[in-house]
């Protein structure tokens, strides 16, 4: 079992930096990337990946960041400016690339490393659709770093990472246990202004969890449960857990 890291660029704004990231990713062993409505690539694209064309020429481009991440297990953004609260979920907490290294290890399955356009970065839906958030300490004078230099920094730290047999839950039945979680916080009639923050809350900490496919399964499974429940519906159905 593998493995895999796919890197992702959110609107990139220029072609030198597409090349520049293509030629990293080569220099550490990466060759999966994802462009999300990217700048037109054109020659100093190709000059700034230098001998990683392979990579830049078979990079997917798609018109959402919902179809670049669509079936991966676990969605990590990348910012450089972090959440000051604990309670501040859409930034926080974050994880360093060396600490992001130590909890993938021994995982398999795909993780979708998201880097954000280079004047804006990400906005908050965009991280709030991130299972985690990743952040590279730098000095508070400058936080924000070059995109390619803060690929390099992230793809250095995970180029010797150590796959292992535990599985990652596949994304699509990720995205179910949200929608039933979604569902279930509208029939206890959860206050709709609590809802968006209480759910993000869930996938900052389903994210650190690494969840595997039976626990997924068993999760889905204990929520039916208690939808029924709460509904009163007596009709059988069996479960997956």
């Amino acid at each position: 079992m593998s493995l895999n890291i796919k890197i992702v660029l959110v609107e990139p704004l220029y072609q030198g930096n597409v090349g520049s990231v293509t030629r990293v990713m080569k220099n550490f062993g990466f060759s999966d990337i994802v462009l999300v409505n990217p700048c037109k690539l054109e020659g100093e694209a190709r000059a700034m990946s230098s001998h990683a064309h392979d990579v830049l020429e078979s990079a997917r481009i798609t018109s959402s960041l919902a179809e670049a991440v669509e079936n991966a297990s676990i969605v990590i953004g990348t910012t450089g400016i972090t959440g000051l609260k604990h309670d501040e979920h859409t930034r926080m907490p974050y994880y360093t690339p060396r600490e992001l290294k130590k909890k993938l290890t021994g995982m398999s399955g795909t993780v979708a490393i998201l880097f954000g356009r280079e004047d804006q970065g990400f906005n908050n839906n965009e991280l709030g659709s991130c299972d985690m958030i990743l952040t590279i300490p730098t000095s508070d004078v400058y936080q924000i770093m070059n995109l390619s230099h803060a690929a390099g920094i992230v793809l250095y730290e995970l180029s010797d990472i150590k796959a292992g047999d535990k599985p990652l839950a596949r994304g699509f039945d990720l995205r179910l246990l949200y929608e039933h979680m979604g569902e279930l916080l509208e029939d206890i009639d959860y206050p709709v202004h609590k809802k968006d923050k209480t759910m993000l809350m869930f996938k900052r900490i389903f994210g650190r969890a690494e969840l595997i496919p039976r626990e997924v399964q068993t999760l889905r499974g204990v929520i039916r449960r208690i939808r029924r429940k709460i509904k009163g519906d007596t009709f059988y159905q069996p479960d997956d857990q």
